[in-house]
């Protein structure tokens, strides 16, 4: 095809189209082919590819299915073909993943989710409605090591609606049957909601394995036009309530893909904390809390900690700096600098998160990033934008928590202030260390007066 691509085995087959894996002959390098079935290439089917291929050429983002190349070829009946070169994905689509019974487990589907929310909030604002959720537009990318997570893709345009662009198909079928909207049930006109609306169907579907509405296509349609999909009580709350807004019934009620997103990836991290461990991870763990039990002695106002808080701030140009300890379910501040308050919850985003890293973690703008967004900090009255930190390692090799810089407007750091950042980091845990020398010192002290034994130089309590 076109000179150049060696068509090989289909990898994946719809209604009116089938992908091929094939190899590129000029780059050396295999890609997907989508072909519309042979014999089915009308003015419409013609018109519809033509505009996805249009549309994909528009749009790249990591969530989705990147076009490498397109372009028209006539069958051997002579009926013209437009043919779509894509990026290859070597991992399953969700469907054949959820036919085999494969289990996923929460913190995948949030995962997963995620992946896909961040994906549908960039073609939002690029003014595009996918109109097309199912579990078979979604390609799962397996990444390899051991703690790397699986990410998804969305895929398949080609019913896609473009807002005040010629490249929306009003003859084309606009969506599948079991993933309808409401409105896209009434054939109303549709917006982002609708896609959220579908996509929270898919996740229902992974945790529970089941269909919201199944039954024939008709009667499963009718009932989402009166009944709420229907969530299962033993789901966790934080999932019931995300399902429930994405799949409200009224449009105006659903959260929008970031917002969702921004969620879904509160949930994977608060997963990744409160699933079951390993007994080799809870092991580290229970490690890393006896280290930070070991370290974790409040500090007295004018301390060293706060001079070097101050001095981190001043020095760094950021109105807010902390030496953060991360515990079991709190972070609490050993110093804080612009920052009113002494402690608080283990949320995922900022300290929580950094205290996992092994080096300077840097979020230019927390507001914007999936990772940050639902923080306390970030979406509270501090309105923190801008994060840096780095860990504090002990000599033992735990993490027990972070100091940090945080600024109200997006920012990021240079390499010589990333340098600065991590030496004073090391200034802090040298001053931990100092400081826990001289408390068990004090401690063995008061241990050898109990005794009877006072230290050399330290008068009898008689």
């Amino acid at each position: 095809m076109a000179g150049r691509y060696r068509l090989l085995e289909v990898v994946g087959r719809g209604s009116t189209a089938e992908v091929h894996r094939a190899h590129d002959r000029v780059l050396d390098r295999e890609v997907a082919v989508k072909l519309p079935h042979s014999g089915d290439m009308d003015e419409s089917e013609l018109r519809r590819s033509d505009a996805e291929m249009k549309l994909l050429a528009r749009l790249s983002h990591p969530g989705l299915v990147t076009l490498l190349d397109a372009g028209t070829e006539r069958t051997a009946t002579g009926v013209p073909r437009v043919f779509l070169v894509m990026e290859l994905i070597t991992g399953a689509d969700l469907r054949t993943r959820l036919k085999a019974g494969d289990e996923l487990g929460a913190s995948d589907v949030a995962e997963i989710g995620q992946d896909l929310c961040e994906a549908l909030a960039y073609i939002h604002g690029k003014g595009v409605v996918h109109r097309d959720i199912k579990p078979a537009n979604v390609l799962l990318l397996g990444a390899g090591g051991e703690s790397a997570r699986a990410h998804a893709k969305l895929t398949d345009f080609g019913i896609a609606w473009v807002s005040d662009s010629d490249l929306t198909l009003q003859d084309a079928v606009s969506g599948t049957p079991a993933y309808l909207s409401p409105e896209q049930v009434r054939g109303q006109t549709i917006g982002a909601a609708s896609d959220v609306y579908s996509l929270g169907l898919v996740l229902l579907q992974c945790l529970t394995g089941e269909l919201a509405f199944p039954g024939p296509p008709l009667e499963s349609a009718v009932r989402r036009l009166t009944q709420p999909a229907p969530i299962p009580e033993e789901l966790d709350p934080l999932w019931r309530n995300l399902l429930a807004g994405m799949t409200a019934m009224d449009p105006e009620a659903r959260p929008s893909a970031a917002d969702a997103a921004a969620a879904l990836y509160r949930m994977a991290a608060l997963g990744a904390l409160v699933e079951p461990l390993s007994e080799l991870a809870a092991a580290e763990e229970e490690l890393r809390l006896e280290e930070v039990r070991a370290y974790a002695a409040p500090a007295e106002p004018g301390s060293p900690f706060d001079r070097v808080t101050r001095l981190t701030s001043r020095i760094l140009g950021a109105p807010m700096a902390a030496v953060s300890i991360v515990d079991a379910e709190r972070i609490w501040f050993l110093s804080a600098h612009g920052i009113d308050a002494d402690e608080v919850a283990r949320e995922p985003g900022l300290c929580a998160s950094a205290v996992l890293q092994d080096d300077v973690w840097v979020v230019p703008d927390a507001a914007a990033d999936s990772r940050t967004a639902g923080n306390a900090l970030v979406r509270g009255a501090l309105g923190v934008r801008f994060y840096a930190s780095v860990p504090l390692k002990t000599p033992g090799g735990a993490n027990i928590g972070t100091l940090c810089i945080l600024d109200r407007a997006p920012r990021t750091l240079s390499p010589a202030e990333t340098e600065t950042l991590r030496e004073l980091g090391g200034v802090v845990m040298d001053l931990l260390v100092l400081r826990r020398t001289a408390l068990e010192a004090t401690a063995a002290g008061f241990a050898d007066q109990l005794d009877g034994e006072p230290l050399a130089g330290v008068p009898s309590a008689g």
